[in-house]
């Protein structure tokens, strides 16, 4: 008689088999951290940008382009390790989570936005929403032949298939298009809507495979008592979660990481575009209102 009871899962997702082949022990490097932050302006900003140009501002584009520039200010941050040693990156990619459905199987993949640091955050909603929409509606070639790569790899091979694709891609530095694997396809930080799942804290595991050093996890955002001009008051906050490579990012550019996004995102109106200078968008771009947490 068996121990357990089991029956082996079918229709695994190739997120989930990636997940299956990235970990071997329990020896890592991630540090984490948690700071909350007052969002109440980054709201009022999000609703002014929705009002004057229909376009479906989100926290995500906000902690994008912050993030982006966190990366600006603090160039150590923005690298890989190749050979333990450490190069840093000459482009900045800010890359997003999103979940794909399909016939009730859930998957995770990446959307990314190249030279972040140096678009406006209309360039940016709108190229993560094009982004999304082509993975959701699986017209990205070059990711779904990837995905179709990995769900031919036996589960016996996993391991030795991220680690040779992470040799591959990000050790000896090739292109693996040839392979059905993108170019880059996570970047330099990915961000992970955790609030769209009610959670306030959760705290995302580097995955090894993808070589990125810096996970930021938003919690939901919620209404909390805080201190205003020494007076509690009510007010708005979130969590905002962040995993890290302790390799090569210690505190200090963790400091510079974390300072900017809560100067940005708790002064949005003078760190992002002014809504003033903001031109409408064309009617055929307006869009529905939708929660503020996205």
């Amino acid at each position: 008689m068996a121990h357990l009871e089991l029956i082996p899962k079918e229709n695994v997702s190739s997120f989930r088999k990636l997940a299956i082949g990235s970990w071997k022990t329990s020896y890592d490097p991630t540090v984490y951290g948690t700071m909350t932050l007052r969002m109440d302006k980054a709201l009022a900003y999000i609703e002014a940008f929705r009002q004057k140009t229909g376009i479906r501002l989100t926290v995500t584009h906000l902690l994008a382009k912050a993030m982006a520039e966190a990366l600006r200010r603090c160039p150590d941050a923005n690298a890989i390790l190749r050979f333990n040693k450490i190069y840093l990156r000459k482009q900045i990619t800010v890359s997003a989570l999103v979940v794909q459905t399909d016939g009730g199987k859930v998957d995770l993949t990446s959307a990314k936005i190249d030279d972040a640091e140096q678009k406006s955050l209309r360039q940016i909603a709108a190229e993560l929403e094009a982004a999304v929409q082509k993975v959701r509606q699986r017209k990205d070639e070059m990711l779904e032949k990837g995905k179709g790569t990995v769900q031919k790899i036996p589960y016996m091979f996993l391991n030795l298939f991220t680690w040779l694709m992470s040799f591959f891609m990000y050790t000896l530095n090739l292109d693996m298009r040839w392979a059905g694997m993108p170019r880059d396809a996570f970047g330099s930080a990915i961000i992970t809507n955790v609030g769209s799942l009610g959670l306030d804290t959760a705290y995302v595991p580097l995955v090894p495979y993808t070589r990125v050093p810096i996970f930021i996890a938003p919690g939901a955002i919620k209404d909390a008592a805080v201190v205003e001009n020494g007076k509690v008051v009510a007010g708005k906050i979130m969590n905002v979660n962040a995993s890290f490579d302790h390799r090569f990012i210690d505190g200090f550019h963790a400091s510079v990481l974390a300072n900017t996004l809560r100067e940005m995102l708790e002064n949005p109106f003078e760190h992002f575009d002014k809504i003033d200078e903001v031109a409408p968008s064309l009617p055929a771009e307006a869009t529905p209102p939708v929660s503020a947490v996205g």
